[in-house]
């Protein structure tokens, strides 16, 4: 098919809070929660983190469909901020207690380089352990950027599977 990839996912845990001490970098810094942000908002640190990594899962969605998403009560959004601009995200998914997500985590390209990810990564982290659950989890594919991997090792997860997946790059 020529309109799909083959990626390797990685699924990752942490099975004890590992909080690192990453020195927030020298800059104008604010990570705010974006508290039932506007659909049109999430779509753009979407577009803006995920384009270059072929994120399309929820661009095929409709407002009506992202919205809910989004909006839930299971579901945190965190934004970061450099010199009042929107510079990356993650999102928190709570929908089971036990084992929150970290979904959609990245910087906006144009930050990269900064030092901003491995601090944003390691509030991400305290963010998951808010509820005490008895671990945290994230996943990775091929096509994120070759950092992402190294990164979520380096902060104390640790890979548990990996499978291959066909994904396919039309909206």
């Amino acid at each position: 098919m020529a309109d799909a990839v083959e990626t390797t996912v990685t699924f990752l845990e942490m099975t004890e809070p590992r909080f690192h001490h990453v020195p927030k970098p020298a800059l104008k810094l604010m990570l705010m929660r974006a508290e039932e942000p506007a659909v049109g908002f999430y779509r753009y640190l979407y577009d803006a983190v995920g384009a270059p990594y072929h994120w399309l899962d929820r661009k095929r969605l409709s407002d009506a469909e992202l919205l809910p998403q989004i909006h839930a009560a299971t579901t945190a959004i965190w934004v970061l901020y450099v010199a009042g601009s929107p510079a990356g995200y993650f999102g928190v998914d709570t929908a089971n207690a036990e084992e929150p997500v970290l979904a959609y985590f990245g910087l906006i390209p144009a930050y990269h380089g900064r030092g901003l990810g491995k601090w944003l990564l390691a509030e991400a982290i305290r963010a998951l352990w808010e509820g005490n659950p008895r671990r945290v989890l994230v996943e990775t594919c091929t096509l994120d950027g070759p950092a992402a991997l190294p990164l979520y090792q380096k902060l104390g997860f640790t890979p548990y599977a990996q499978n291959k997946k066909l994904f396919s790059l039309v909206v």
